[in-house]
């Protein structure tokens, strides 16, 4: 508690978003860990976000209806049927999530396409992916209302326009998020360390190192589309952004009080 005081007083006041989301939402252990760490955020004086992601529960939900999943690039092809059941399911994580906040002892608000806090437009690839959108803008005035009610807002990444549904990549409306905040810390918690070059964990990347990292091949896969949305939200305001390990006890404090940290971050 010590080593956190200087960063608990430069903190305070500040917001930021955390997004959760893929195989670690299986994992109930260290979901109660996250959702404990947000909720200290709060009690220290910090504005806290949840972003969600969910594709494991969409892929039972489209299983138990007989379609099957389809990717490109890693984006999930979404037709209007595709896209109803993606949103059931997404609906039923951001309840579970806010359920579980509420039953820890703090606030939490759920926040889905009927509120319309993620504006969507459709993405630059619609022609082969259908219903996946990106975010044209991000209702950040309803999130701050319910900051000032000490509530954790928990977002689904499924946005609409003119009714019209769109599945969006959650680490895309994380960014997205935090931009429109201008938030102190975006932080994307997976199933990996962070970056890892051979076996070895890098601590801290720039912009540019990240990129040299991609042109190599050293950030690959899955990774890639996190670095990018880590890079975009620092290009629009965000001071520092992390990738950390969600299954690590209490990942988030670790990462933001402590001075070596658990995962990778990238700085401007």
């Amino acid at each position: 508690m010590i080593e956190a005081l200087p960063y608990l007083q430069t903190f305070k006041g500040t917001v930021m978003v955390a997004k959760y989301g893929g195989s670690a939402l299986d994992n109930p252990e260290a979901m109660r860990g996250i959702l404990q760490d947000l909720i200290f955020l709060t009690q220290v004086g910090i504005q806290a976000v949840l972003v969600h992601g969910g594709g494991p529960a969409i892929n039972r939900k489209l299983a138990s209806t007989g379609t099957p999943s389809r990717f490109i690039d890693g984006l999930r092809v979404t037709d209007p049927a595709t896209v109803r059941v993606v949103n059931r399911a997404l609906q039923e994580v951001n309840r579970r999530l806010a359920a579980q906040i509420r039953a820890l002892g703090g606030q939490a608000t759920g926040l889905t396409p009927r509120q319309q806090v993620i504006i969507a437009q459709p993405h630059e690839r619609s022609s082969e992916l259908g219903d996946v959108g990106s975010v044209a803008w991000v209702h950040s005035r309803l999130i701050r209302r319910l900051f000032a009610r000490h509530a954790i807002p928990v977002i689904s990444p499924v946005g609409a326009v003119h009714g019209r549904l769109y599945n969006i990549n959650a680490d895309d409306v994380a960014s997205e998020v935090a931009s429109s905040l201008r938030a102190e810390k975006l932080v994307l918690l997976t199933n990996v360390r962070g970056i890892v070059h051979g076996r070895t964990l890098i601590p801290t990347l720039s912009i540019k190192e990240a990129k040299r990292l991609v042109e190599r091949g050293v950030i690959h896969e899955g990774m890639i589309p996190k670095v990018k949305a880590c890079v975009r939200a620092l290009w629009r305001g965000v001071k520092k952004t992390h990738i950390i390990d969600a299954a690590i006890p209490h990942a988030l404090l670790l990462e933001i009080f402590t001075k070596k940290g658990i995962g990778t971050e990238i700085v401007r």
